[in-house]
């Protein structure tokens, strides 16, 4: 396993706990969901971006070794 593949990984489950803290939020409400909703969905997608930039790295770099 290459330290991409484990940057990849950490970042996938970055991105579920961040997903995980939203929808806990939005499904409770109150005033942590009203301040931090639209952060946590930001994040979210940030790090969704981060997944697919790092996953299409790892391919592009695993098809020039071959």
């Amino acid at each position: 396993m290459t330290a991409l593949t484990v940057i990849v990984i950490i970042a996938t489950f970055a991105t579920v706990i961040v997903l995980a803290t939203g929808i806990g939020s939005m499904a409770h409400g109150g005033e942590f969901d009203r301040k931090h909703s639209l952060q946590l969905m930001t994040a979210r997608v940030g790090l969704q971006g981060l997944v697919f930039a790092l996953i299409l790295l790892t391919l592009l770099l695993t098809a020039l070794v071959r």
